[in-house]
């Protein structure tokens, strides 16, 4: 398989240095770069990436605007968001609109071109750990506002016993194959209760069905097994 990226950076020096670091790897083809995020839906639909890396401040249209217009529609690529700041609340909002994780200016680069790769298979980039540590700093370690927590657990009450179960456990950043034991499901079965709680409440990827489990309050819930 390989893997289209698309870097969107206003940095030309940044975008030149992800060009050469990036497609080095055999497994990745740069098919498009952007300045901004003015004109990143189009490129998409023209160029068709797998995986858009972008960075979340360019002076027109930022990387979080364009992430939103992105993953609105039903084809949409995978985004990876480039920052400087671990914990910002710029960051938490594009995972929110359905980025599948971000990485830092400064990492290694054989990191960066891992995180393209798990991406483009349908893994986000930053562990539980990390998602639950940024949602703290952002918020300042209080919990979800009333409404978005009203909203999230109306959300969370269209799943069924078991399916909320497991959105649980991928909140609380179990592996398929350690919610399978915990839960005593095959993997398979897991896979596909994840799959229809993507469906069910409209989301996009694991990364946003653990910050709407944070939302609703359900991390801070027994962590012992469903029946």
């Amino acid at each position: 398989m390989t893997i289209r990226l698309l870097v969107v950076d206003d940095d030309p020096l940044v975008r030149a240095g992800l060009t050469f670091m990036l497609g080095g790897a055999e497994d990745i083809e740069i098919v498009g770069e952007a300045a901004d995020g003015h004109g990143v839906d189009r490129l998409a639909l023209e160029l068709r990436p797998d995986v858009v890396l972008m960075d979340i401040r360019m002076p027109r249209v930022d990387g979080l605007t364009a992430t939103e217009t992105l993953r609105a529609r039903p084809d949409a690529p995978e985004v990876i968001v480039l920052t400087t700041f671990h914990a910002d609340e710029q960051v938490l909002r594009a995972l929110r609109a359905g980025a599948a994780g971000f990485v830092l200016k400064d990492t290694p680069p054989a990191d960066i071109v891992a995180a393209v790769r798990r991406v483009a298979h349908g893994d986000p980039v930053l562990s539980p750990a990390v998602l639950r540590q940024l949602m703290t700093q952002v918020s300042g370690g209080t919990a979800a506002p009333g409404d978005r927590a009203a909203r999230a657990r109306e959300r969370i009450a269209l799943l069924a016993d078991r399916e909320r179960a497991v959105a649980v456990a991928v909140g609380r950043g179990h592996s398929n194959a350690e919610i399978s034991a915990r839960l005593y499901l095959s993997v398979p079965t897991v896979k596909t209760h994840v799959s229809r709680v993507l469906a069910k409440i409209g989301l996009n990827n694991r990364v946003q069905i653990a910050l709407l489990v944070h939302d609703a309050g359900l991390l801070d819930e027994p962590d012992g097994d469903v029946g």
